[in-house]
């Protein structure tokens, strides 16, 4: 029986909804960020509308729980605890990093590249760090966690791909970091092509395991206890910025 779920997603700049039913699937995946508080229910009701389903209806509400943007980690757990709690549905908390390791793997399956083995991701953690975790893949069990998610700084994540360098990347820390962390030989993956899609596929693979559990289990993975630099540390890296540059 194809099980009815809904999964969100508002980890990074993207927004990513979907909804699945034994008529087919509903994906959308659009930018985000802040306006994502705003426009996650409406995007989830209009998903359930379009399908003729109720809230009532899911076996499971699935939810990006981290790492990634505080803020958005806390409005994806909120609206996964509020409507799992108001419909006594169970939850199902899906790694983010791994939702950008099905999407690349999709995107290779697209294209013929060879699928299993390693993948890593790494996401601009912003602060000049890294959030990054490795995979591997077998058609066989699916996807199992080599290098549990962790926050990096750029040297140490280099450091390690420098001993070890990775057969696969994806993620935005690609783009974002490219002069600072090696890839070269790489299959590298740098853009997203349908997070709402690779989320309902992990989703699917979670409720397949029976990872489902209590509502009041939708809690957020946060990597970084602190989100904001201060002011003096602030100028003192525009302070190092220019003495670089002078250097230069």
């Amino acid at each position: 029986m194809t099980p009815l779920l809904l999964a969100l997603d508002t980890s990074t700049d993207r927004l990513a909804v979907a909804l699945q039913t034994p008529g087919g699937r509903w994906c959308v995946d659009e930018p985000g960020g802040a306006q994502a508080s705003a426009t996650l229910i409406p995007r989830l009701l209009g998903l359930l509308a379009d399908a003729g389903v109720t809230v009532g209806q899911l076996h499971a509400i699935a939810f990006g729980h981290g790492p990634g943007a505080f803020t958005g980690l806390r409005t994806a757990c909120a609206v996964a605890q509020g409507l799992a709690f108001a419909h006594d549905l169970p939850v199902l908390a899906i790694d983010s990093l791994l939702i950008v390791a099905e999407d690349a793997r999709a995107q290779a399956l697209r294209n013929g590249a060879a699928l299993e083995g390693d993948w890593w991701v790494a996401m601009d953690a912003r602060m000049d760090e890294v959030y990054a975790a490795a995979y591997r893949w077998h058609a066989s069990t699916g996807w199992q966690v080599t290098v549990a998610p962790r926050l990096w700084t750029l040297p140490a994540l280099a450091e390690a791909w420098t001993t070890a360098p990775p057969d696969r990347v994806a993620g935005n820390a690609l783009a974002a970091f490219a002069d600072r962390l090696p890839v070269r030989g790489a299959a590298v993956w740098a853009d997203g092509a349908d997070r709402a899609r690779a989320l309902l596929s992990l989703a699917e693979l979670a409720w397949a395991r029976d990872e489902g559990r209590a509502a009041d289990q939708a809690l957020p993975l946060y990597l970084r206890d602190k989100v904001a630099l201060t002011t003096a540390e602030r100028q003192a890296l525009r302070g190092g910025a220019a003495a670089a540059g002078v250097a230069a």
